[in-house]
């Protein structure tokens, strides 16, 4: 399923998201993040608990650290515990193999390479966090370049990470580059970021409806879909 697709310039760079988009890892992000949140004395029946998983599932795809610190305003030593402890329960779900990489993501990495169109990886996961997945997976030379909050400045929905593939990758122009990701945080980042092409996928958090009100110029199925999309563009 392609929606919404439209014409616009030829594409030099696609920054895509990792979980949710490329990757798969059968809501390992929550529940790391329940993990996290127990670690530090958020537990099942705690009232704060509803009202904390809602914050977490609106702001998917965000940087990790930054969803704790909104999490524990007033206390700085908690974000940094319940991130480390997130980071812990996430290694521990991929060392056992329950993430995998999406159906024809391989594939379609390759195919936009060999089209000319260079990939940049995004995610809000830590620097190890990210290499322990991308380890896991064998993509160490999937793509041309992975980018973490780390390495950028700050994670989704600013335009960070994004413009910093730019710079990296020497790209002379932001409406040639597309975004794609499965949050509204993914695309608020690509239009942020001056992008001409945001695309939602709808394999992995939120919803047609909260990716088209996010903005997002166009809505695939999956990853798969993603070389032809572009050609046509």
């Amino acid at each position: 399923m392609i929606e919404n697709a439209q014409e616009g310039p030829s594409i030099a760079l696609a920054c895509l998201d990792m979980a949710g988009t490329t990757v798969s890892d059968d809501g390992a992000v929550e529940e790391s993040f329940l993990a996290a949140l127990a670690t530090v004395g958020v537990n099942a029946g705690d009232p704060r608990l509803p009202r904390m998983l809602d914050y977490v599932r609106e702001t998917m795809g965000s940087s990790k650290i930054a969803v704790f610190e909104a999490l524990f305003p007033d206390d700085d030593r908690l974000p940094t515990a319940a991130n480390k402890a997130f980071e812990t329960a996430y290694d521990a779900i991929v060392s056992r193999g329950g993430v995998k990489e999406m159906p024809g993501a391989r594939e379609a990495i390759a195919k936009l390479r060999s089209n000319g169109i260079r990939v940049a990886l995004l995610t809000g996961f830590s620097i190890p966090t990210r290499d322990k997945l991308i380890d896991s997976l064998n993509w160490q030379a999937v793509a041309d370049l992975l980018v973490c909050p780390q390495e950028a400045g700050r994670g989704r929905p600013h335009p960070d990470m994004v413009l910093h593939a730019i710079l990296k990758l020497g790209i002379d122009d932001v409406s040639s580059v597309a975004v794609v990701g499965d949050t509204a945080a993914d695309i608020k980042t690509g239009l942020r970021a001056g992008a001409s092409v945001v695309v939602g996928v709808l394999s992995g958090a939120d919803d047609a409806k909260r990716l088209r009100d996010a903005g997002a110029t166009a809505l695939l199925d999956g990853i798969r879909e993603l070389p032809d999309f572009l050609s046509c563009t």
